[in-house]
């Protein structure tokens, strides 16, 4: 079929198979246009298929020469449908480590299972041995207990105090008021529950216990904090509580597993354009300003070279740089400085000043948007028909 991006509601439905195979060569050869980094041999990425994981896969294998296992849940392709982005995104990673000689296999699943932690366990030790890298990635919208059947949902809200803000429609880049009630305790649980800690700690329990988790081995599960901008719907909402469990953790983590030298960190990154952060309240006209900024400035990146920074100047180099104050790694560092901070809060009163003023800078996370699904990625005839599945 011909496949033309079709967005409701900040939300993609469709994804190009040409295009996502081109964003992947594209990371890759970045990547490899770099130092290569001499860091892990053996790596486990939870939530592979998309965004930071799958730079950091991209960057565990073709800048450190490291055989990976990625885990992530999507969807093939039908004759009158698409696959998800991630099925494309896996089938290039794969087609490209193929190539290049490197061994990767893949686990398409529910991570929070333990039929696809068994599954993986037993891969790793039949086909790869022991990791030395572990990285968890996951934004799920809900989580079924396996023990229980019971379904957890998490929800983007406020907490103690309703939130009103502006958002911006990717598709028209008209401005909206959003509003949002404050969460349940339930609510705030729930999300915890999903998006906090606990399956982190259960997928590191898991490869230790089936003797695939080398010693000495590194863990990062990566997390975002933000600006005081989008705090009240972030930072001190229920992703913000859910957050403070995944930093909590990490604590947790090192103290159990000390007797095997693991370190476990939590890597604080920066705003990004995702399926996730497309879809919350206000993030996605931050993040259209912020592009603008950082980019005037000449320090707009990616996540893939995000994901270089994590494993050059953290990970694996000879002298890393420091972490903040609660041990965490800051790859927001050149979001958050205070001259950048300034200028996107000044372009907010602009729009608060005058919410009908066309929002111009929504065109670069626009641009992003669609180059994240597969679209607009120069060299790719969008008149061909193209095999879905």
């Amino acid at each position: 079929m011909i496949i033309l991006p079709k967005i409701r509601q900040n939300i993609c439905l469709t994804a190009h198979p040409d295009g996502c195979r081109e964003q992947v060569r594209e990371q890759i050869d970045y990547v490899c246009s770099q130092p290569s980094i001499k860091g892990p041999k053996r790596v486990l990425i939870i939530g592979a298929s998309n965004g930071y994981g799958l730079a950091a896969r991209i960057v565990s294998a073709f800048s450190c020469g490291a055989a990976t296992a990625g885990v992530f849940l999507e969807r093939p392709g039908t004759e009158s449908r698409t696959a998800t982005v991630g099925w494309y995104n896996n089938l290039a990673f794969e087609e490209a480590a193929e190539e290049a000689g490197l061994m990767a296999f893949s686990v398409n699943g529910d991570s929070f299972s333990d039929e696809v932690k068994d599954r993986t366990v037993q891969r790793i030790r039949g086909e790869m041995g022991p990791v030395d890298c572990v990285l968890y990635s996951i934004a799920a919208p809900r989580r079924i207990d396996v023990a229980t059947g019971q379904i957890y949902s998490s929800v983007v809200k406020p907490i103690g105090r309703t939130f009103s803000g502006m958002t911006v429609d990717i598709k028209t880049g008209e401005m909206k008021e959003v509003v949002a009630e404050p969460a349940t305790e339930e609510e705030i649980a729930e999300t915890v529950k999903v998006m906090g800690g606990e399956d982190w700690m259960d997928w590191i329990s898991a490869l230790s216990d089936g003797g695939v988790l080398a010693r000495g081995a590194v863990t990062a599960a990566l997390s975002y904090v933000g600006p005081e901008i989008t705090a009240p719907i972030y930072r001190d909402g229920t992703m913000g509580r859910a957050k403070r469990h995944l930093e909590a953790t990490a604590r947790e983590i090192n103290r159990r597993f000390a007797d095997q030298d693991l370190r476990a960190v939590i890597s604080v990154n920066k705003a990004l354009v995702t399926r996730a952060s497309a879809v919350i309240p206000t993030v996605t006209l931050y993040i259209s300003l912020l592009y603008s900024v950082m980019k005037s400035k000449g320090i707009h990146e990616g996540c893939i070279q995000q994901m270089v920074r994590l494993y050059r100047d953290y990970f694996y180099a000879a002298d890393p740089k420091p972490l903040d104050s609660d041990g965490r790694i800051r790859l927001d560092d050149w979001e958050m400085r205070d001259d950048v901070q300034r200028e996107v809060a000044a372009l907010w009163r602009q729009i608060d000043d005058d919410p009908s003023r066309p929002v111009r800078e929504i065109d670069g996370f626009r641009d992003e948007f669609l180059r994240h699904h597969g679209f607009e990625m120069p060299g790719v005839d969008y008149d061909l028909d193209v095999e879905t599945s």
